[in-house]
């Protein structure tokens, strides 16, 4: 009896944590994170998390209209309350609009009511309360769920992950090496994840600004090959065009 309750615990902290990472990272169960290279064709999604930031989004604003680029934004909560005239850009200029949150917080460590109540509907209620739009994307903090999430969410949200990650909110990551990261893993149907902030949990302040340095090379380079940037619910309606 002694070692039946830490391991049910144990069991319960697998569930709750590990079963949904394993099938949503592994199996893209649940999420959208690709489209299929046949039914994408030419196009890819760029989407950028942690925003609207004060310094660094009206600069990517400014380089996607000016490259005529349609994105997907999933801001947070608290900075679309602080910033409502960034999220009003956003969707004025066209670009969708996507949940990340109220605050950056790990979904793992709040409860099911908390995440929905307090992080996702509040945000998409100040998110329609700036756009007239509600917003029915959502992808959690660090791309993670927990097993609730994962059934509940799914109901009135389309959760998105990403095929492309680049480690862009860090700085040791270089100009180099971030240029190299994207340009050999951008395919057509591919999901882009970059960071838009740098003011969450184990991201460096001034990495947005590399980030925008190097955008501006992919862009050009996606557009030599071939490549049609278009929001992520504009290419989850060619992943379920038949």
């Amino acid at each position: 009896m002694d070692n039946l309750i830490p391991r049910l615990l144990i069991f319960l902290i697998a569930l709750y944590m590990g079963l949904p990472f394993l099938v949503t990272r592994i199996f893209g169960w649940g999420v959208f994170r690709k489209a299929s290279r046949k039914r994408a064709e030419r196009h890819v999604a760029f989407t950028f998390d942690d925003g609207p930031d004060p310094r660094y989004t009206p600069k990517l604003l400014d380089l996607l209209r000016d490259r005529g680029v349609k994105a997907t934004f999933f801001v947070l909560g608290s900075k679309a309350e602080k910033y409502p005239e960034l999220v009003k850009r956003m969707h004025e200029e066209g670009h969708q609009i996507g949940i990340h949150n109220y605050t950056h917080m790990l979904n793992w460590i709040m409860s099911p009511r908390n995440i929905r109540r307090k992080h996702v509907e509040r945000s998409a209620d100040i998110i329609q309360r700036i756009t007239g739009e509600r917003p029915t994307y959502y992808r959690p903090p660090w791309g993670i769920l927990n097993i609730m999430d994962l059934f509940l969410l799914r109901k009135a949200y389309r959760l998105v992950l990403w095929s492309v990650i680049a480690r862009d909110w860090k700085l040791n990551t270089g100009e180099h090496h971030l240029r190299n990261l994207l340009s050999d893993h951008i395919r057509p149907g591919a999901v882009i994840v970059l960071h838009d902030s740098g003011d969450t949990f184990g991201a460096d302040r001034e990495a947005p600004g590399q980030m925008l340095t190097v955008l501006r090379d992919i862009l050009s380079e996606t557009e030599r090959r071939g490549l049609k940037c278009v929001r992520t619910d504009e290419l989850l309606m060619l992943e379920r065009a038949t």
